[in-house]
């Protein structure tokens, strides 16, 4: 029996996907990828000329990671034409979508079609973080003309993106700093050896950060705290639209921002399709 996936729209993260799906032996159905030369040459690799005739050949749809960045068209960087959400949402109909930071739940339950979320599953999360917080160094190291290695670095929030971040920092030196609002979260930061800052305390050390790194999903950095940091500090932004710091007023104050979005597909697309072939994998096992 033919083991068959569809795949609409996605990054370099979702061609490398299917490069190893092809090896594994499915048949993969694509849709918005035409402007791939790495599928071209695959043989269970077929581009499909509709979206509808795609999503017709399999019962499992893998979309893109994330899944809209406009919330109005699927994120499909190598398709030759857009997709609107409505239209992909209506070609669904009794299958089962796996994309990452789908956004439209509320449209999906009113369609009946069932979905998994990548970005909802936690080993999926961990493991992209790692690729997350590679890319951050590496932006620090080219965006600043000092080493990381003694700067005093704040990292913002101590989710799963700013634990590992704060970890890879320590170990190349840097002097780490990290924010939270929660006492548990500042008792965690102690036993790692970091700097904890409350956020009730925050205004009051922004002065002191070479880099600022923000992993908080809302505008935290506002016109009274862009006011307090340094005129030369590097602001990196890790939060999803719209993210954690307020862009126009850090242009007033010429302050260098950097909105840093899906670093795994620009820094490690390969070993983010790792982690999202493992993750899918999970997915169907489990359906």
């Amino acid at each position: 029996m033919e083991k068959s996936i569809t795949v609409v729209g996605g990054d370099l993260r979702i061609v490398k996907l299917i490069e190893m799906l092809n090896n594994d032996g499915y048949k993969v159905y694509t849709y918005a990828l035409e402007n791939s030369e790495e599928l071209l040459n695959l043989d269970s690799v077929e581009m499909c000329p509709t979206l509808q005739e795609a999503v017709s050949n399999s019962k499992i749809i893998v979309g893109p990671v994330p899944l809209s960045s406009d919330r109005r068209r699927l994120s499909t960087p190598f398709g030759r034409n857009s997709v609107e959400l409505e239209e992909f949402i209506d070609a669904l109909d009794g299958k089962y979508l796996i994309a990452g930071n789908i956004g439209i739940k509320e449209e999906l339950d009113k369609k009946g079609i069932q979905f998994t979320d990548l970005l909802k599953r936690e080993e999926f999360s961990v493991l992209n973080t790692i690729a997350t917080a590679e890319g951050t160094i590496q932006i620090a190291m080219e965006e600043t003309q000092r080493t990381v290695h003694g700067s005093n670095v704040l990292v913002m929030g101590f989710g799963r993106i700013g634990k590992v971040l704060a970890k890879m920092l320590n170990g190349i030196g840097a002097k780490v700093y990290c924010e939270a609002r929660k006492n548990e979260d500042i008792s965690w930061i102690k036993a790692y050896g970091y700097n904890p800052i409350h956020l009730n305390d925050l205004n009051k050390n922004l002065g002191k950060f070479d880099i600022i790194i923000n992993t908080i999903p809302f505008q935290i950095l506002d016109n009274d705290r862009l006011s307090l940091v340094k005129k030369d500090v590097l602001i990196i932004d890790l939060a999803s639209n719209p993210g954690g710091v307020d862009r126009k007023i850090a242009r007033e104050k010429d302050l260098k921002v950097i909105w840093a979005l899906s670093l795994p597909a620009k820094v490690a697309p390969l070993t983010s399709a790792e982690f999202i072939k493992e993750t899918l994998y999970h997915v169907l096992k489990e359906l």
